[in-house]
């Protein structure tokens, strides 16, 4: 796989950095505080090797590779968690997700973040941003007993944001409705709206009843309710007016975009650009079906990456690109077939999601959170790649750095200030990492601990689907050396005990940590 390296242009780090932070003759230390706006690219189930600025070959992603070659790419950047909800949690709190037992979601959970609890948007508030979410959200909503046909509360306008237009949970997942702030769209008067998790409820037709009616089988788990031919995770009734359809996706979340950077009022503003790409079912736009040569799963990278230079043309539209700080990476390491068949295994071709790495969702080996991060901010960051390990719990901490936001001690307590890292200043990066999945790891430099598994531990949603437990889960404790073992192949673990025993250390100290260090 070609190196990172072989795409990008060298620039020299910063000399306009100091003089944009600081100003030139700031008359107070507010007007000395340079607020970009903020955009984060947040890709699902995006692998480390599924761009072409990453070394795929087989695929080209103009759009993302442009976001490389004028920012830095980061070569050890992760997800928080090998799953959506976790990572997702992380990144709006700066919490590690064990803390509050997050782990995927069903369709009709409630709200995961309580509304007290800070917030990456409620910090930002404080420097006067306006903050939005657009597409998938998947962190529930509501508080157990969700009326989809009144206000649904509390949300994400409750935990900072002043705007959201979600996909209430995933794509496979029922209600298969819109979500805008409080309320479903679309959904008219007489055509009332219900969602079961338990049994069936309604007359719809079901992908274990008609198969027939599907563009793509499913597997159990997935063959409830049929929507626009495909099967999802639980049962729904009425809503027929305010159905989505999954190829509308891209034009809806760009609208929305479009509508709420137009509004900006002079303020900053902050937007989660939630991708619905590439998680199953994969149903791309017209324009892109049978593109890729690889598939459904190809052709959504394609959307994904067309969605992210419709968005970038936005700016400079209207000529807020260069105040604007870009940060593209995924919620976790890829997967092909999650539930559905479709081509994405048999299309696959030479291509490696993983990027050489074991693993990927759901997955404690490597690939399960190291994935695609890039920073991108014109004539701010200069042009560059980074080797240094990084994790999207820091954003919060580095932004608070960045627009001078005070933090209090119990606020983001696993989020590490890495601004000089993201603003290209250092090439320093974090000590030691938590990657979540099954179980705990730890990255120390090169060096990569994975925790016994925990037969006690809850499943997730893919062993109970599967009965079959994810690669890089062991009984016994394993030591990797990414150095010279990048594929996780030969456990050391017994060679090195007093190395293991300080990792399972350093595990515990972060687990018991109430306060940020």
């Amino acid at each position: 796989m070609p190196n990172p390296l072989s795409i990008m242009k060298y620039g020299h780090f910063l000399v306009a950095v100091i003089i944009i932070l600081l100003g030139c003759t700031p008359a107070t230390k507010e007007s000395a505080v340079v607020k970009p706006n903020i955009i984060v690219f947040y890709i699902d189930d995006l692998g480390y090797g599924d761009l072409s600025c990453y070394g795929a070959s087989q695929i080209t992603t103009p759009n993302v590779d442009q976001l490389a070659v004028n920012g830095m790419l980061l070569t050890d950047g992760h997800s928080s968690a090998a799953t959506c909800t976790p990572s997702r949690y992380s990144l709006l709190t700066g919490e590690y997700a064990f803390r509050n037992n997050a782990a995927i979601l069903p369709g009709d959970a409630p709200l995961l973040i309580d509304t007290q609890k800070p917030t990456l948007p409620k910090m930002l508030k404080k420097a006067g941003y306006r903050s939005a979410v657009i597409g998938k959200w998947h962190l529930g909503l509501g508080n157990g007993n969700i009326d989809w046909n009144g206000k649904v509360s509390p949300g994400p306008l409750e935990i900072g944001f002043d705007y959201s237009f979600l996909l209430p949970s995933t794509g496979d997942r029922v209600p298969a409705v819109y979500l805008e702030n409080h309320t479903v769209l679309n959904l008219t008067e007489g055509d009332s709206l219900r969602v079961s998790y338990k049994s069936k409820i309604g007359e719809r037709p079901t992908g274990k009843e008609n198969p027939e009616l599907l563009k793509y089988q499913a597997d159990a788990q997935h063959s409830n309710t049929i929507i626009n031919g495909v099967s999802r995770i639980g049962f729904m009734e009425g809503g027929k007016s305010a159905e989505w359809v999954d190829e509308e996706f891209p034009d809806q979340f760009i609208q929305k975009a479009e509508q709420f950077i137009g509004s900006a009022d002079d303020k900053p503003f902050f937007l989660f650009f939630s991708f619905h790409d590439i998680h199953v079912p994969r149903m791309p736009m017209e324009q892109f079906q049978g593109k890729s040569g690889m598939g459904p799963r190809g052709d959504a990278i394609l959307q994904m990456d067309w969605t992210v230079g419709q968005v970038m043309n936005l700016l400079k539209e209207r000529g807020i690109d260069k105040n604007t700080l870009v940060v593209f990476t995924s919620d976790n390491g890829p997967v092909l077939n999650d539930g559905y068949e479709d081509e994405s295994v048999t299309a696959l071709g030479s291509h490696n999601p993983g990027g050489g790495y074991s693993g990927g969702k759901y997955s404690a080996f490597e690939a399960g959170t190291r994935v695609p991060t890039i920073i991108h901010w014109p004539e701010v960051v200069q042009p560059s790649v980074s080797d240094a390990l990084f994790t999207q719990l820091d954003l919060f901490a580095s932004l608070a750095a960045m627009l001078d936001i005070e933090m209090a001690p119990e606020e983001a307590i696993d989020s590490e200030d890495l601004s000089a890292l993201i603003l290209g200043n250092s090439q320093t990066g974090r000590a030691t990492m938590l990657e979540e999945s099954e179980t705990l790891s730890l990255r120390k430099g090169n060096w990569k601990y994975i925790r016994p598994w925990l037969k006690d531990k809850k499943y997730p949603t893919w062993i109970e689907r599967t009965k079959s437990i994810p690669d890089g889960l062991s009984k016994v404790p394993q030591l990797y050396d990414l150095s010279v073992d990048k594929a996780e192949q030969t456990n050391v673990a017994d060679a090195n005990p007093q190395l293991v025993s300080e990792m399972e250390e350093i595990i515990s100290a972060i687990e018991a940590r109430k306060k940020r260090f």
